[in-house]
């Protein structure tokens, strides 16, 4: 099954998605790899982000592929208490997972912030563009073109 994980980190940046990138190769293999993208914090006040996202091919259950994304957080220095607007180490989304969709406590997917936010859009559009939304089925190419780039704040690296 094709999934898509998106990854943020604010502190320390290059030094934690580093090291996702090669705990996820470690843990899915072979990875497609987005651009980063540097964009300015959302929901509060703090140092820019830099986000990208990684498609990977695997016959895992969803919640294994949670599980490991969780621990390889963890592994990197975030706290099982954080809170969800702050800054982190490293914050690695499991943002779509084949066509699944599911609202399981904490497993959204297909996760909502792929339509709210540039951050996860535009390198999502990036790496698969012609791939569609599992609820609108609209491309992502398509779903980027008509983002409101308004007071878009944010910048491929």
């Amino acid at each position: 099954m094709r999934g898509y994980i998106s990854i943020g980190s604010n502190i320390d940046k290059e030094t934690h998605i580093a090291a996702s990138l090669l705990a996820l190769e470690h843990s899915f293999g072979a990875l497609t790899i987005s651009s980063v993208y540097e964009s300015e914090a959302v929901g509060f006040s703090g140092d820019a982000f830099h986000n990208l996202i990684v498609g990977f091919d695997s016959d895992l259950e969803v919640k294994s592929v949670a599980k490991q994304l969780r621990q390889i957080e963890l592994d990197n220095g975030r706290t099982r208490d954080s809170q969800k607007f702050s800054a982190r180490t490293l914050d690695l989304d499991l943002i779509l997972y084949g066509d699944l969709i599911i609202s399981d406590g904490r497993l959204q997917i297909p996760r909502d912030e792929i339509e709210r936010y540039a951050f996860v859009l535009e390198p999502l559009a990036e790496i698969d563009p012609t791939a569609t939304h599992p609820i609108s089925g609209i491309s992502y190419s398509a779903l980027w073109e008509k983002f409101d780039k308004t007071n878009l704040n944010q910048r491929k690296l």
